[in-house]
């Protein structure tokens, strides 16, 4: 019961798409087309991900993760989530399996979170079309301006997230087989 409630949205989604194709053909084909260009998509950017992922999870130890990333590593963590996630690249779905990593090893859940959003915002790739487009004066104010927020939206995630809500998110993520 608990798997079926887990995947409900897919399966809701599935049945209006069945029900599409029943109702309006054209309409349910195009659903299907693009859910496999999505799907294409993901299945080739994902294994190299997991494989990254599992070779984060084996060569680099808790140890360094909690110095530089984890409760005490103060504007040194702070600078290195912004640098990480800024230095990445690909689509942002890819990043939660990376700040599940990160939280596994112990990552300061500001740092996670500065991460992520630096990820969606100041990606380098991001910030060179966004220069072409709209020029550099544009592009490093907006990035001046989002640099502040991300930090402030990290910590402030951190502080809102009682101590225990964190054990409890980070035990889950550290079990074997929690599908």
């Amino acid at each position: 019961m608990n798997k079926i409630r887990r995947y409900l949205l897919t399966l809701a989604l599935v049945t209006v798409t069945i029900v599409l194709w029943l109702w309006k053909p054209s309409l349910g084909l195009d659903i299907t087309i693009k859910t496999g260009k999505s799907f294409k998509e993901m299945l080739g950017v994902l294994p190299p991900i997991f494989i990254l992922l599992g070779l984060l999870e084996v060569w680099v130890p808790r140890e360094t993760i909690i110095r530089n990333l984890g409760d005490n590593s103060g504007v040194r963590g702070i600078a290195l989530s912004i640098l990480l996630g800024a230095a990445a690249a690909g689509p942002l779905y890819v990043a939660f399996p990376v700040a599940v990593t990160m939280m596994r090893k112990e990552a300061r859940f500001a740092n996670i979170i500065i991460f992520l959003f630096s990820w969606s915002t100041l990606k380098l790739p991001l910030l060179l079309f966004e220069a072409s487009a709209l020029g550099w004066n544009m592009t490093l104010a907006r990035a001046a301006v989002n640099l502040p927020g991300i930090i402030f939206m990290g910590l402030l995630v951190d502080y809102s997230i009682p101590l225990p809500e964190k054990r409890k998110l980070r035990e889950l993520h550290m079990t074997e087989n929690n599908l």
